[in-house]
């Protein structure tokens, strides 16, 4: 099983760099669009293959066994990524951060675009990854990932964002998936993260955004999209409706640790929407499974590689461990990939550095990369061709801001 698993996982990683072809085709074809532009879908890529192994699983293993697997796995991180998507993309969580962001700009699209890419990425630290994620795709789609805008720009933009939120999480000990993985084990807490980490995370960001933006001038100038949800001349929801979708956000993040409990506060939140719809603008609940089901098919077909992949990050000296770990996240997790070094015994102190900044630093590659990627695919593919993103444009678009991560973390 796995091997069944790993040749699974390879398929699966084939279909994400082939899902712009599947959505071309279902342009094409009449009979089977619909299925071709579900399997052209990057967020059902790796639910589907999971849902492969189960099947394959049960016909080897028994049914028993598949069931048992699929109900032994961690889902807490998938649920939590769901809920905080819905609750951060909510029109006066949107209105409280676009009256911040034109405050701070004085309504200068150019200085608009760039605390989205910069500001919005580094305050992931406090509200974590996943929401920073939807909160920024959300600002920048009507200025940035909009129509006459050149394709190329538009993946250059996505690779300093998704590269901004992998990196710009580290301030903290708990706003990034692969630092939580091993802030307990190895007692870093956020005084560490500062330390070490965040400064020069911080450096990163603010040279990325800003080379962006510098590129993006002219299209920044040229005007936004006039019915793109945050940027619109709509009346804001009132302040302190805003302030009641904060409470719930930050109770959320509070909550991330505890499914039960943020569950149920989320079912308390569709109420509150549901009692005020005047403030309110429909929920991405649709965007938001489909990004947490994306998750959860990462986290069955990603358990299933620790055999190959631990000897790898055991066998890497720091230096190598650095572009190791740097390399291997375009291909899996980075949050699997610093547990995984969790369990290594006798790890040194900069063999741990090395692996978590290579890990964050290659955040961006893929969207499988790092878990808030697929919630910025899910919100923003609308504004490429054929509202789909292509994995090799992404990457193409996030080598140089990953080069900035990378000789930050030297420093």
């Amino acid at each position: 099983m796995q091997l069944i698993g790993a040749i699974l996982f390879a398929l699966a990683l084939v279909h994400t760099f082939s899902a712009k072809a599947f959505e071309r085709m279902s342009h094409k074809s009449a009979r089977h669009g619909g299925l071709l532009h579900l399997l052209g879908e990057v967020e059902v890529v790796f639910g589907f293959w999971a849902m492969v192994l189960l099947v394959v699983m049960a016909f080897v293993a028994g049914p028993q066994n598949a069931i048992a697997y699929a109900e032994t796995q961690q889902y807490t991180e998938p649920l939590f990524v769901f809920v905080v998507m819905v609750v951060a993309a909510s029109r006066p969580v949107l209105d409280f951060v676009q009256r911040m962001i034109n405050v701070l700009s004085g309504g200068r699209p150019l200085l608009q675009a760039w605390l989205g890419l910069a500001l919005v990425p580094l305050v992931g630290s406090l509200i974590t990854e996943p929401a920073a994620m939807t909160l920024a795709a959300l600002i920048l789609a009507p200025q940035i990932f909009r129509d006459g805008v050149p394709e190329w720009q538009k993946y250059a933009a996505l690779g300093v964002l998704f590269v901004n939120v992998s990196i710009g999480g580290t301030l903290t000990a708990y706003a990034a998936p692969p630092v939580l993985m091993v802030a307990a084990t190895w007692q870093w807490d956020s005084a560490f993260m500062a330390a070490n980490f965040g400064w020069k995370a911080t450096l990163a960001v603010l040279v990325n955004a800003s080379a962006v933006t510098w590129l993006l001038r002219e299209q920044l100038r040229s005007g936004i999209k006039s019915d793109a949800p945050a940027l619109t001349t709509r009346t804001p929801a009132p302040m302190l409706t805003s302030i009641i979708h904060l409470s719930f956000l930050a109770a959320v993040v509070l909550l991330a640790h505890h499914p039960v409990l943020f569950l149920g506060l989320f079912l308390f939140f569709i109420g509150f929407t549901t009692a005020y719809p005047q403030h309110q603008s429909p929920l991405i609940l649709k965007e938001a499974l489909l990004v947490g089901f994306f998750l959860a098919g990462l986290v069955v077909l990603g358990s299933m590689q620790q055999w190959w992949l631990q000897p790898i990050v055991e066998s890497l000296q720091p230096l190598a461990l650095f572009f190791g770990a740097l390399g291997l996240t375009a291909i899996t997790d980075n949050a699997a990939l610093t547990y995984l070094g969790s369990l290594i015994d006798g790890i040194s102190p900069h063999a741990q550095y090395m692996l978590v900044a290579g890990a964050v630093a290659g955040g961006g590659l893929t969207v499988i990369a790092n878990a808030p990627n697929p919630a910025g695919v899910a919100l923003l593919r609308k504004g490429f061709r054929d509202e789909s993103i292509s994995a090799l444009g992404l990457l193409a678009g996030a080598l140089a801001p990953t080069a900035v991560a990378a000789i930050a973390f030297f420093l």
